[in-house]
């Protein structure tokens, strides 16, 4: 009888992107150092400040200062990018992750 496979320790393709990743890290905790969801990701610090800015240009992400650390807020009524998701927005793909709408959620969204 045959065994299952092991599966790999690191999958090389995964269903959601970096930017997925790190929108997720900061719903489950607004105020996580950057360098923090880099390791979680498995990214560089760069890469993540990078997303971040792009979730920032999207209108996905803001943030404010919160004594020495920023504290990321999610506009979870943006509609998610792609043609074939664009039905749904972000609040529903952290919901849909997380198991729980974002603590870090902006009137309206």
């Amino acid at each position: 009888m045959p065994t299952p496979a092991t599966p790999a320790p690191h999958p090389t393709w995964t269903f959601l992107s970096n930017h997925g990743h790190v929108l997720i890290c900061l719903a489950e905790d607004p105020t996580m150092r950057l360098r923090d969801v880099a390791q979680r990701v498995g990214i560089t610090e760069r890469a993540v400040q990078n997303i971040v800015a792009d979730l920032e240009d999207a209108g996905v992400l803001s943030h404010t200062r919160d004594g020495r650390r920023n504290r990321y807020t999610l506009h979870g009524h943006k509609p998610l990018r792609h043609p074939v998701e664009s039905h749904r927005d972000v609040g529903a793909l952290v919901a849909m992750v997380v198991g729980k709408k974002p603590r870090a959620q902006t009137a309206g969204g």
